[in-house]
C-alpha cells in the first residue's frame, strides 16, 4: 500500500482529533438536499420505487436495519454529522423531527431527483428540488413558532448546508435511454451548461433563505459505477461517455458557485470535488485498502452492477473492501474516506476551503 496508505491513515487520524474538538463546541444545525447519495430516509415514507427500506440495506448501520439509506450503514450526511459533534439529522418526512430535534437541521434529499423537474419521472412520487426548498421554508416556520424569529435565523444562518445534486441529470434522463427526449433537446456541451443555469437558481434560493454555509458536491465518475460497467461496458473500464458529462459538468460548476460568491461578496458556496475523491481510489483500489472498485457488494449481474441490493442479492462478506455498496452507492468505509478529504482536502478537493477550515472560521468569528 506504500506511501499512499500512509497518507489515508494520517489523514484518518487527523479526522479523529477534528471530531474531539468539534465535540468540545455547541453542534451547529445540518440541512441536506440533493438525491439517493446523501438521502436518509424521507423516501421510506413516498409510494415510491426508489426506496433503501428493506435488508440487506443498512446491514452495518448501527441498528443493523434498512433506513432508508442507500448504504450497507452510514452515509456521507451521517458522518458530517459526526465530525460536527452531533447526532444524525431526521429526514424531514420523519414524524420524529419535532420539538428540540428540528434545531439540528432537518435531511430533505430524495432518492431520483436531479436539478431538473424532469429527471426520475419513472421513480414516480419524490421530493423534487422545488419541493425540497418549499420544506425548507416550512421547516423555518416551524422553528420560528418555537423559538422566534431571530433565534430561527440565527440558527439557519448559522447552520451548515449540503447538497448533491447532478448525476441523476446525466444517469435517469440524458443517458436513461437511447435518444432521451434530453438528448434529442440538447448535445451534451449545451446540456450541461442548461443545468448548470438551473443549478445556480436553485443555490441563490438557498441563499435567499439563509443559507449562508454551502458544500454543493459537484458529480462523481459516473461511468465508473457498477451500473454503468454491467450496462455499457464490454471491457470492465468506465463507460467514456458518461466520464466525459462528468468532465464537462464538474469544471462549470466549480466556475458557477465562484460566480456566485463573487455576486454575494462572501465565500457562501463550497466547491466539493467529488469525482476527484472517488477517482482516488476507484483508480487505485489497493492503496486505500480496497480489494475492488470495479464490482459491487451487493447485487446481482455483471459487476453486480444490475437493479438494486435486496434480499435476493449476493452479498460479499466483508463490505471495507469494497468501493460500492450496490450498483451506484458508496460503501460506508467508502464514504468515511470522502468525507476526510471534506474535512482536511486541498484546494484541488475543496475550493476555497475545507470543512475544518470552515468551522475554525465560523468558530472564531463566533460572538
Amino acid at each position: 500500500m506504500g506511501g499512499i496508505a500512509a497518507v489515508v491513515v494520517a489523514v484518518v487520524v487527523a479526522a479523529t482529533v477534528l471530531v474531539c474538538e468539534a465535540k468540545q463546541q455547541a453542534a451547529r444545525a445540518l440541512f441536506v438536499f440533493g438525491d439517493s447519495l446523501v438521502d436518509s430516509g424521507n423516501n421510506n415514507y413516498l409510494l415510491t420505487t426508489a426506496r433503501a427500506d428493506s435488508p440487506p440495506y443498512g446491514l452495518d448501520y448501527p441498528t443493523h436495519r434498512a433506513t432508508g439509506r442507500f448504504s450497507n450503514g452510514l452515509n456521507v450526511p451521517d458522518i458530517i454529522s459526526e465530525y460536527l459533534g452531533a447526532d444524525s439529522v431526521l429526514p424531514y418526512l420523519s414524524p420524529h423531527l419535532d420539538g428540540a430535534k428540528l434545531l439540528h437541521g432537518a435531511n430533505f434529499a430524495s432518492a431520483g431527483v436531479g436539478i431538473l423537474n424532469d429527471t426520475g419521472i419513472q421513480f414516480a412520487n419524490i421530493i423534487r428540488i422545488e419541493k425540497q426548498l418549499r420544506y425548507f421554508q416550512q421547516y423555518q416556520d416551524r422553528v420560528r413558532w418555537l423559538i422566534g424569529g431571530a433565534a430561527a435565523r440565527r440558527l439557519v444562518e448559522g447552520a451548515l448546508v449540503l447538497i448533491t445534486l447532478g448525476g441523476n441529470d446525466f444517469v435517469n434522463n440524458y443517458y436513461l435511454v437511447p435518444f432521451s427526449a434530453r438528448s434529442r433537446e440538447f448535445a451534451l456541451p449545451d446540456y450541461v451548461r442548461y443545468i448548470i443555469a438551473e443549478y445556480s437558481k436553485v443555490l441563490r434560493q438557498l441563499y435567499d433563505m439563509g443559507a449562508r454555509r454551502v458544500l454543493v458536491t459537484g458529480s462523481g465518475p459516473l461511468g465508473c459505477a457498477p451500473a454503468e460497467l454491467a450496462t455499457r461496458s464490454a471491457t470492465g473500464e468506465c463507460d467514456a461517455e458518461l466520464q466525459r458529462a462528468a468532465a464537462l459538468y464538474n469544471p462549470q460548476l466549480v466556475r458557477m458557485t465562484r460566480e456566485l460568491n463573487e455576486q454575494l461578496g462572501a465565500d457562501v458556496f463550497v466547491a466539493v470535488n467529488a469525482y476527484r475523491m472517488h477517482m482516488d481510489f476507484i483508480s487505485d483500489p489497493a492503496a486505500y485498502g480496497f480489494a475492488t472498485s470495479k464490482g459491487a457488494c451487493c447485487g446481482q449481474g455483471p459487476y453486480n452492477g444490475v437493479g438494486l441490493c435486496t434480499a435476493m442479492s449476493s452479498i460479499c462478506p466483508d463490505r471495507s473492501l469494497y468501493v460500492f455498496w450496490d450498483n451506484f452507492h458508496p460503501t460506508e468505509r467508502a464514504n468515511r474516506i470522502i468525507v476526510s478529504q471534506f474535512m482536511s482536502g486541498s484546494p484541488d478537493y475543496m475550493h476555497p476551503f475545507n470543512l475544518s477550515t470552515i468551522l475554525a472560521m465560523d468558530a472564531a468569528a463566533a460572538p
